[in-house]
C-alpha cells in the first residue's frame, strides 16, 4: 500500500460494493456531491484507489463478506 493511501483519514475512506461500479468521485449520495468536478476511478484491479482531487480513499469490499 502506497504511503498517502495508508495516511488517509477515516473519514475520507469510503467502503464500496460492486453495485456502486462504476465508481466516480463524488458519489452521488455524498453531501459534498458537486464538490470538484466528477471523476471516474478504476478500482477493479487494485481493489482501492485514491481521489486525485480530494484525496478520497475508495476500497473495493469482498461481496462474499456481507
Amino acid at each position: 500500500m502506497s504511503e498517502s493511501i495508508s495516511n488517509t483519514p477515516p473519514e475520507r475512506r469510503y467502503e464500496i460494493n460492486k453495485i456502486d461500479l462504476p465508481l466516480s468521485c463524488p458519489m452521488p449520495s455524498m453531501s459534498g456531491w458537486d464538490a470538484h468536478p466528477r471523476v471516474f476511478l478504476e478500482i477493479d484491479e487494485k481493489g482501492e484507489v485514491l481521489c486525485p482531487y480530494c484525496g478520497a480513499l475508495y476500497v473495493l469490499m469482498d461481496d462474499k463478506a456481507q
